[in-house]
């Protein structure tokens, strides 16, 4: 079994809590479209990326796309990453997603998050659709050549057949909970 989600399958539930001071549940959101990304405050790939994320999410979110953000990162290997920060940094950009915050790393575990960001775009029976990137250049989107994330959602949203449906994350990796900052589990391994 792969670490990462496979396409078609379903979206593991969650109840987290969020920096707008709510816990949600999968089950809360009822859009036809939901990207769920894992992210975090200080990978240099989030961001050079967040604000491109940012207009394609708002560009989206008339079509019935809902983004969730979640943060899996161990406060521990960065402080950065902690809850409060969390709650700064939304404070600070007001991005158009909700921030969740997966302390015990479960959620982070149950879909396979490679790395900061890891984006998943499900259909509205919650099917996996699309795993990996959201650009070709994360961490300097002045050299980017494909906004892959844009592309999916177009086609998705149009009903147009999907022609990437897997790419690898390109970030930083999940910092684990009592690992070494570059520790990625055995099983976790390039998507495509």
């Amino acid at each position: 079994m792969a670490f990462t989600l496979e396409i078609g399958q379903k979206a593991p539930d969650f109840n987290l809590p969020a920096t707008d001071g709510k816990s949600y549940a999968l089950s809360d959101f009822n859009n036809k479209w939901l990207v769920i990304f894992f992210t975090c405050n200080h990978c240099p790939y989030v961001i050079g990326s967040d604000e491109l994320t940012a207009i394609t999410a708002e560009k989206f979110a008339e079509r019935d796309v809902r983004f969730v953000g979640i943060n899996s990162n161990s406060e521990k290997t960065n402080e950065e990453d902690s809850f409060p920060n969390m709650v700064k940094r939304m404070n600070e950009h007001k991005f158009p997603w909700l921030y969740l915050h997966d302390k015990t790393q479960e959620v982070a575990l149950a879909y396979g998050a490679l790395r900061t960001p890891h984006f998943y775009v499900f259909n509205e029976e919650r099917e996996l659709v699309y795993t990996g990137r959201g650009v070709d250049s994360p961490r300097d989107i002045s050299k980017m050549a494909e906004n892959t994330l844009d592309i999916v959602l177009e086609a998705v949203t149009k009903g147009n057949p999907l022609h990437i449906t897997a790419t690898n994350p390109i970030g930083c990796n999940v910092k684990w909970k009592g690992k070494d900052k570059h520790w990625m589990p055995a099983e976790a391994c390039d998507l495509v």
